[in-house]
């Protein structure tokens, strides 16, 4: 089939070349447009866009995916299917309508669970024990439409939404392929998802990766890996924002923020057990073991985490 690949993070990098390596012809790549990055504020293209340029496909930017300089070179180029994997804006029906087996997405939950932009955070700080990846076809409703295929990943206790993002983008990228072999073949046709069950995954914000110690340890613990590596797990410590970027369950009962340091470890007290830090970064540092933080502070009687 004709293939036009719509995709932005590092994460859709195994499906673009699980497809490029295919017997289909991936014949362009829609991506969002170079974002600021760095001190320097240099534009910079997406993770897609610059392993498209080194593939010497053409690679596609519109603002808007409405665009009608878009539409109309999507339309020249008469994909027979649109591939998506996290692009990160919403396709209209229009434009949803030009591929004749139109856009298939590979959306990395067990649909119609989690729904929505950070779907593997979300299962994470929920505490899910399993995950998975469906492809479905596209519709204009959010990640509401009828499912192709389906794979199951266990949740790993230490599993941070980083890590088990980087699993699921390869399994993800063979059952996209699969899906579209299926399409191809003409032996695959989609299943409504079902009615019940639908939950929503939003984006998580600095906001939401606010640690409150009167929470049970291994809800924070939780939280901790599911804002992992971004936006990161945060709290205040003399004012000023201290993020945690790991940590583990600990048998001490230590009052809600209390710090407890050793000479090789520090725990803090939650509503019910406590955490024993791993890697912390305070505001101006560089990231280090919380021990090592430690050795360089003094720390008062009664400060705590949260303060």
């Amino acid at each position: 089939m004709r293939i036009v690949f719509a995709g932005t993070p590092e994460v859709a990098l195994p499906s673009l070349n699980a497809l490029v390596e295919s017997d289909h012809a991936v014949v362009a790549v829609v991506t969002r447009p170079d974002a600021a990055q760095g001190r320097g504020r240099t534009l910079r293209p997406s993770p897609v866009a610059a392993r498209a340029a080194e593939l010497g496909i053409e690679v596609l930017k519109p603002k808007r995916p409405r665009d009608a300089d878009f539409v109309a070179r999507l339309e020249e180029l008469a994909p027979d299917c649109c591939p998506v994997v996290a692009y990160g804006a919403l396709i209209p029906q229009h434009v949803i309508d030009i591929p004749r087996f139109g856009w298939v997405n590979l959306h990395f939950s067990l649909l119609p669970a989690w729904r929505g932009a950070a779907p593997v955070q979300h299962a994470v700080i929920a505490g899910d024990q399993v995950t998975g990846a469906c492809t479905f076809s596209l519709v204009a409703e959010l990640d509401a439409g009828p499912v192709y295929l389906t794979l199951r990943e266990p949740i790993a206790p230490d599993d941070t939404a980083g890590a088990l993002l980087e699993r699921l983008s390869h399994s993800g990228a063979q059952l996209l392929l699969e899906t579209i072999d299926g399409i191809a073949s003409g032996n695959l046709q989609p299943q409504p998802q079902p009615a019940e069950g639908v939950t929503f995954a939003p984006k998580i914000t600095v906001a939401d990766a606010e640690l409150d110690f009167a929470q049970p340890a291994v809800v924070l613990d939780r939280r901790i890996r599911g804002c992992a590596p971004a936006p990161g797990a945060w709290t205040l410590f003399r004012g000023e924002r201290f993020k945690i970027n790991s940590a583990s369950l600990s048998e001490e009962q230590l009052a809600p923020g209390e710090l407890q340091v050793t000479k090789r470890s520090v725990r803090v007290g939650t509503g019910a057990g406590a955490l024993e830090l791993g890697l912390v970064q305070a505001q101006g540092k560089k990231p280090m073991q919380a021990a090592d933080w430690a050795r360089g502070i003094q720390l008062g009687p009664d400060e705590k985490l949260g303060e």
